[in-house]
């Protein structure tokens, strides 16, 4: 972002986005990025509260570059209150979209809190979703907008994390829980964390009472290989206590890996196969929940 005479510019780029570069900076501007996102159908409205590339996990597969362990720096609301209605103007109203989308791509889908490391770390999380929530209600954006996190689930014990959720089904929002292993050294394999299946269980049961919740998963290969057979039947099994517990979530998404790592590890990671992850999502649709796959 710019300033010229006291005006807010976005960067000029005439290059076109796509759903395999969802750089957070192609806008210019401190907080929000636009994405054109294959999982969404159109443009996600990211907002970054990690700009300083840190994060309380470290997924092998995660495409942040110079990943550092931590959390999201205080968060200058002024500024992303500034840049949100800004670049949401641009998109309405300006040129946006023919300059930098895809035909086929050209509605806003959603604003999502993703971004360069957990979401949920940011100290002003609950305040954020109240900013988000009077800027989508001052432009009077359809009603089918919704308002997406994107989380590792590991914070969700805090008040403040759980007071920002409920606030969010307000907002037509939606829960995206990564649960990538269920395996204990799977995780510490995959996203290098140590956190044990009983808190996922938990933390996923309370972000589900409070806002509408997907469990997001995503499956790769390392060294040429798949999650084992042993991972795919605990992982299906963790999925069905939710169910024997009446867990309310709306289903799982699965997903490959779309974008190269840009982590240490990034050569050992390969895509699964189509009939691999075919068969994966058969299983899960096999203990009635829906699924939503994005190879």
């Amino acid at each position: 972002m710019q300033k010229i005479g006291g005006i807010v510019t976005l960067q000029s780029n005439s290059e076109r986005l796509s759903t395999t570069d969802h750089s957070r900076d192609s806008a210019g501007l401190t907080y929000v990025y636009p994405v054109v996102s294959r999982r969404a159908g159109g443009v996600s409205i990211g907002i970054n509260l990690n700009p300083n590339n840190a994060c309380n996990w470290r997924c092998i597969y995660c495409q942040v570059p110079n990943l550092k362990r931590g959390t999201a720096p205080r968060i200058n609301l002024s500024t992303l209150d500034t840049e949100l209605r800004y670049f949401l103007k641009e998109l309405i109203h300006g040129d946006f979209m023919d300059r930098h989308v895809p035909p086929e791509a050209r509605k806003i889908r959603d604003i999502a809190l993703s971004g360069n490391g957990e979401p949920t770390s940011a100290k002003e999380f609950e305040q954020v979703i109240e900013l988000i929530g009077a800027v989508i209600k001052d432009f009077d954006l359809p009603n089918d907008i919704k308002l997406v996190l994107i989380t590792n689930g590991s914070l969700v014990s805090r008040s403040a994390v759980q007071a920002g959720m409920q606030k969010m089904s307000q907002l037509n929002g939606e829960i995206w829980f990564k649960i990538d292993r269920a395996l204990a050294q799977e995780r510490q394999r995959v996203n290098n964390s140590r956190i044990s299946l009983r808190k996922i269980h938990d933390h996923l049961r309370i972000a589900a009472s409070l806002c509408p919740t997907w469990i997001q998963t995503c499956v790769f290969q390392i060294n040429g290989e798949p999650p084992s057979d042993s991972e795919v039947e605990a992982y299906l099994q963790f999925l069905r206590n939710l169910i024997a517990e009446k867990v309310p979530i709306r289903g799982v998404l699965l997903y490959g890996i779309a974008r190269p790592s840009l982590q240490p590890e990034a050569p050992e990671l390969s895509r699964v196969s189509d009939s691999w992850l075919i068969a994966h999502r058969e299983k899960i649709q096999a203990l009635g929940l829906a699924v939503r796959l994005n190879p």
